[in-house]
């Protein structure tokens, strides 16, 4: 059932319409005119109405033009004894769903409101998916760090700058980039984004550039790259450090000219791409390692955006568990508990080495294994790596029962921590703790640690 609200000047119309949609199962309110209509649609907020063209006073079209003002997804059909073509594209050009004509056929009557129904309940959906994806890259936080960092997202975002994003793991690099791409005119077109740290080496230019059927073994077929695909809108290179100097050399083509060429092409591509990059590294240093092109640096480093780490903003720290824990009590149908202020105070206190992705997988543990009605100390001391606890170790290792058990937790937490302060790139990893990489490939089996979601 839809409400839907008619507006004609001829009562005889009005009591026809709302005979037929009351008989179909709708609530119908009417009015006789334009002004009537106007304050009946704020009272009655219908999911569709429809509206005379030619009425006295106040026209239809007028109607139409305000009623799209107050509610610019307001679902109208104009309907007319006298239409004409000239008055259906004016009808359209200001926001009308659709125009029929006097005498209304019922068939075409029903149709048109399932139509325009449907078509209602597909934007409301959309829109609701869009807040709901906006709201997951919101950045959060009320500190003078995220004020200047959110204040420099407003000035560079509405212009194609490239931006090079630099932090810590887990701070929030991604959620920059989205908001960069928000506040910018590509905000409609596509936003790709590259994890260059993920992507082997020997493909990470077909990822990006794409290749041509038979170019190399497994091309079984054309196939468009990462900058084909943002062609229009924004490219994220997320971990850009970690790219090879061969693809260095092509995206800085890219730059230079606005032409890729896919692997084992020969014809140039001309692509329309705004570039934010990212890293964790300090491409300085990689450039005087001979690991990065300093022309390629100088390109994508045109506005430079720091994200702070989360120990330089501590006083985000009781905002970001609130919000996390809505969040994961919303998303996850976890049952709501209560962080008491003197758990909030203690995880303020705590090392994020983590960051804010850290935080987040911490509030949620805490939701879900909580033993009371609220989270408390207690729960930290006995569920949170790094917490306080006896004998200046975890709760977790201490409650082993045996020295093989206590190595076992132990190893595992270490190579989660190590796995987590490098972005769960194994084979930094592995350099960073000196484990050749099939090893621990295979702690990562044996302990059946999977990355946890940005």
């Amino acid at each position: 059932m839809a409400r839907i609200l008619v507006v004609d000047d001829e009562e005889g119309i009005r009591k026809v319409l709302r005979q037929v949609l009351e008989y179909e199962g709708h609530e119908v309110r009417t009015a006789a005119g334009g002004g009537e209509a106007l304050t009946a649609y704020g009272e009655f907020r219908p999911d569709l109405t429809f509206l005379d063209v030619k009425m006295a006073r106040m026209d239809g079209l007028e109607v139409l033009a305000r009623l799209r003002e107050a509610d610019p997804g307001a679902a109208v059909v104009m309907i007319s004894g006298h239409g004409t073509i000239e008055t259906a594209v004016e009808a359209t050009r200001r926001g009308a769903y659709d125009f029929l004509e006097k005498p209304l056929d019922t068939d075409r009557l029903l149709v048109t409101i399932r139509n325009a129904l449907q078509h209602r309940g597909l934007e409301q959906e959309t829109a609701r998916l869009r807040g709901e994806i906006e709201s997951r890259y919101e950045i959060v936080g009320a500190s003078f760090a995220i004020r200047a960092l959110l204040d420099r997202i407003e000035k560079v975002g509405p212009t194609d700058a490239r931006v090079l994003i630099t932090g810590e793991n887990g701070t929030g690099k991604e959620l920059v980039a989205r908001a960069l791409h928000r506040l910018s005119a590509r905000s409609d077109a596509p936003f790709v984004e590259v994890n260059c740290a993920a992507i082997p080496a020997e493909l990470i230019e077909s990822e990006l550039f794409g290749h041509m059927k038979g170019s190399f073994t497994g091309a079984y077929a054309d196939r468009a790259g990462k900058f084909e695909q943002a062609h229009g809108g924004t490219l994220f290179l997320d971990e850009v450090g970690d790219m090879s100097l061969a693809a260095q050399a092509k995206v800085l083509r890219a730059l230079q000219e606005g032409l890729i060429t896919r692997v084992g092409g020969e014809r140039p591509i001309r692509v329309d791409v705004r570039v934010i990059a990212a890293t964790n590294k300090g491409l300085e240093r990689e450039i005087d390692a001979g690991r990065f092109r300093d022309d390629l640096y100088f390109r994508l480093n045109v506005v430079p955006i720091q994200v702070p780490p989360l120990r330089e903003r501590r006083e985000d720290v009781p905002i970001l568990v609130r919000y996390f824990a809505e969040k994961a009590v919303e998303e996850q149908r976890l049952p709501p508990r209560r962080f008491t202020p003197e758990a909030t105070e203690r995880l303020t206190r705590m090392e994020w080495a983590g960051n804010v992705r850290e935080l987040r997988n911490t509030v949620e543990r805490l939701l879900i294994l909580a033993r009371g009605p609220e989270v408390t100390e207690t729960d930290i001391d006995r569920l949170v790596s790094g917490a306080p606890a006896a004998a200046g170790l975890p709760a977790d290792l201490l409650a082993a029962d045996t020295f093989a058990e206590f190595k076992e937790r132990a190893e595992r937490a270490y190579i989660l921590a190590k796995l987590r302060e490098h972005d769960w790139n194994v084979s930094e990893t592995a350099r960073a703790i000196d484990m050749p990489r099939s090893n621990l490939y295979k702690k990562l089996e044996k302990y059946r640690l999977l990355r946890e979601e940005a």
